[in-house]
């Protein structure tokens, strides 16, 4: 099999329900061994994402965009233009059938990807995606700068990473984003953080850095 992660860009955005069809049939070949690995970048229309953890009461503004309910792990997400989702389609018995390492990966994947921008990207214990501390006089406060939501099926991975590279953080005011409230945190960008960085320059560093973490990757078509 060949070794190299296939990766492949959607242009423009690309419907959620189309997407979610297109990422389970793929998944399913490669637990079949009739399709390789691939990382899928794209963005989506204004929606919203309800994980198995979802709570109703997150959901703030439910007439705002559409909701869609997904298997994927979490609770409440946005997703919208200026954000770089990237579906994650891996096969992890070829990578020691360990779910805690994996997500660990994808959190590695993304502060590596920060660091690009000089962004220190950080951990936070029981609190899975990526954070940015800012401070202020008087003030201090944690950003998060990337969501993480995966799912496995017999093995092999689905859904992904949120990356907030220039999207209306207007637009997570309609939910309670991951579960996670109180004025100590926000949600942040790139571009919020003062970094005038083009999708394409976050696609350069996202790609960069996931190679360190999972391997190389080679230029593939996207599933639709």
């Amino acid at each position: 099999m060949n070794d190299s992660i296939g990766w492949a860009v959607s242009p423009g955005l690309t419907d959620y329900n189309a997407a979610v069809a297109a990422m389970e049939t793929r998944a399913a070949a490669i637990a079949d061994g009739r399709a390789g690995e691939l990382v899928w970048l794209l963005e989506h229309p204004p929606l919203y994402t309800a994980g198995v953890s979802a709570r109703a009461s997150d959901l703030l503004d439910p007439d705002r965009f559409p909701v869609f309910q997904t298997g994927r792990g979490g609770q409440f997400t946005y997703h919208g233009p200026g954000q770089r989702v990237a579906y994650v389609m891996l096969d992890l018995r070829r990578r020691g059938r360990d779910v805690t390492k994996f997500v660990a990966d994808l959190e590695r994947w993304i502060v590596g990807a920060l660091a690009a921008f000089n962004v220190k990207g950080e951990i936070r214990p029981g609190r899975v995606g990526v954070w940015v501390e800012r401070k202020g006089p008087g003030w201090a406060r944690e950003d998060k700068i990337a969501a993480i939501g995966v799912r496995l099926r017999k093995w092999v991975s689905f859904h992904g990473i949120a990356f907030n590279v220039e999207p209306d953080l207007e637009h997570f005011s309609g939910i309670t984003p991951c579960g996670i409230s109180g004025p100590q945190f926000g949600v942040t960008s790139l571009v919020d953080l003062g970094h005038p960085v083009t999708m394409s320059d976050a696609d350069a560093a996202l790609r960069e850095s996931f190679q360190i973490v999972f391997g190389p990757t080679e230029p593939a078509p996207p599933p639709i």
